[in-house]
C-alpha cells in the first residue's frame, strides 16, 4: 500500500485552547508554531503497541511531507512488528525543561509508504534534514542504507495536542479526518 497526496487543508487549522491545563487568560498556540516544531524537531519518539498490549517507545527521526509525519524501521524491529499487528501510533517531541517549552503529541495511524517516487522524495528530504550521512537509495518499495532495508511509515495525524509553557502555560488540541467535527480540515500540511 502506498500513501496518495493528501487533501489540501487550510493553511491555519483552528485549534482549541483546552482551559483546564492552560493558565487563565492564556493565548492558543497558533498552528504555524505546532507545525513549526514538528518540521524542526530532530529526534521525536513513537509509542506503539506490542502483540500482547504492552506498550513500545522509541527515540527516532521524523520529517514532514504531504501533511504527514514520516518515520523509518528496519523490517526486523520491534515497532515495524507492532506497526504490522496495529498501526495506531503516538508520535510526541519537545523538550525536558519545565519553561519557555513546547511539547507536541501527535495521535495517528501509521500507513506504509511504498511508492518509488514518493520514496525518492523522501529521501530527498531526510538527507536535506539531516545530512549527507542520511542518504538513503530506494529499492522494492524501501529505504535502503549501507545495504539494509528499511521500511517507512506516514503517521497523518488525526489528533494533535500542544503544551506551550511560557509566562503563561497554554494547552492545545487540533481534530483532524475522521477525529474531526464535521467542517474541521483534514490534514495539517508542512509548511512552504
Amino acid at each position: 500500500m502506498s500513501t496518495a497526496a493528501q487533501p489540501a487543508a487550510p493553511a491555519a487549522p483552528e485549534g482549541t485552547l483546552i482551559p483546564g491545563f492552560s493558565s487563565p487568560g492564556a493565548r492558543p498556540v497558533t498552528w504555524e508554531t505546532v507545525r513549526g516544531a514538528l518540521e524542526r524537531a530532530e529526534i521525536s519518539w513513537i509509542s506503539t503497541v506490542r502483540p500482547d498490549g504492552r506498550p513500545h517507545v522509541t527515540p527516532l527521526m521524523t520529517v514532514v511531507a504531504d501533511g504527514c509525519l514520516h518515520v523509518t524501521t528496519g523490517p526486523g524491529e520491534r515497532k515495524a512488528r507492532n506497526l504490522a499487528q496495529n498501526p495506531q501510533v503516538v508520535v510526541t517531541t519537545g523538550t525536558n525543561v519545565f519553561e519557555d517549552a513546547l511539547d507536541v503529541v501527535v495521535e495517528g495511524t501509521a500507513v506504509p509508504v511504498t511508492d518509488g517516487a514518493a520514496l525518492r522524495r523522501l529521501a530527498e528530504r531526510w538527507r536535506c534534514k539531516y545530512g549527507d550521512e542520511w542518504t538513503f537509495d530506494v529499492e522494492d518499495g524501501a529505504f535502503v542504507h549501507d545495504g539494509d532495508p528499511a521500511l517507512v511509515f506516514a503517521v497523518r495525524p488525526e489528533v494533535v495536542f500542544a503544551y506551550e509553557r511560557t509566562a503563561e502555560h497554554a494547552a492545545m488540541r487540533w481534530r483532524f479526518g475522521d477525529a474531526a467535527p464535521s467542517g474541521a480540515p483534514d490534514a495539517p500540511q508542512p509548511a512552504s
